[in-house]
C-alpha cells in the first residue's frame, strides 16, 4: 500500500485543478501547469482536495501510485507559492551577470559562456556576481536548468573552484606530497 499515494492534495485558495481523462491542468497566481498522467491512474477533484487512486493493486500500478499524487503535489505548490534554486560561484575572477533570458558566465575558459534560459525561469544574480537565484514554477524544469548550469564547470576536487548548489559541500583532496 503506497502511504504518499493515499493522502489527499488539499488545494490552497487561488488554486484551481482540471481533470480531463489523463490531462490534469493546475492554475494558480504565479501560473499554469499541464502534465499528462499514466492512463492506468485515476484522479479526481472533491471539495477542495485531489484524490489519486490505483484500479489495481500490480507492481507497475503501486509504483505509479505515490509517484503521480507526489508530482501533482509538486504541480499544486509550484502556481501557488513558486520554486527556487540558488548555485553559488567560487573562484577569482568567475562571475554571472544577467541580461533577460540569458547568463553570461564568466568561469575561467577563454571567452564567456552565455546560457540561454528556457521559458518560465527566471535567474537574479546576487552577492558579488558570486550567486545565481533561479525561479519559477515547475520544480523539474528548475532542477533541470541548475544542474545544466552547474556542469559548465563543476566543481574541482583540488580547489574546489567551479559552481555548486548553496550549501553543497565539496570534499577536497589533498594535492601532491
Amino acid at each position: 500500500m503506497s502511504r504518499i499515494g493515499k493522502k489527499p492534495i488539499n488545494l490552497p485558495k487561488g488554486v484551481d485543478a482540471r481533470v480531463n481523462k489523463n490531462m490534469i491542468t493546475v492554475k494558480g497566481a504565479k501560473g499554469e501547469l499541464k502534465w499528462e498522467f499514466a492512463s492506468d491512474m485515476k484522479v479526481s477533484v472533491k471539495e477542495g482536495e485531489l484524490i489519486v487512486e490505483r484500479p489495481a493493486d500490480t507492481k507497475r500500478l503501486r509504483a505509479l501510485h505515490g509517484l503521480t499524487r507526489n508530482l501533482i503535489w509538486n504541480m499544486v505548490a509550484g502556481v501557488s507559492e513558486g520554486y527556487q534554486k540558488v548555485l553559488e560561484i567560487t573562484g577569482v575572477g568567475y562571475k554571472a551577470q544577467a541580461q533577460g533570458k540569458k547568463l553570461v558566465l564568466t568561469l575561467g575558459y577563454s571567452h564567456a559562456v552565455d546560457f540561454h534560459l528556457p521559458d518560465g525561469i527566471t535567474a537574479e544574480v546576487g552577492g558579488k556576481q558570486n550567486q545565481i537565484i533561479l525561479k519559477g514554477i515547475d520544480k523539474h524544469l528548475i532542477g533541470q536548468v541548475a544542474a545544466n548550469i552547474r556542469a559548465l564547470r563543476s566543481p574541482d576536487a583540488y580547489k574546489g573552484k567551479g559552481i555548486r548548489y548553496a550549501g553543497e559541500m565539496v570534499k577536497l583532496k589533498a594535492g601532491k606530497k
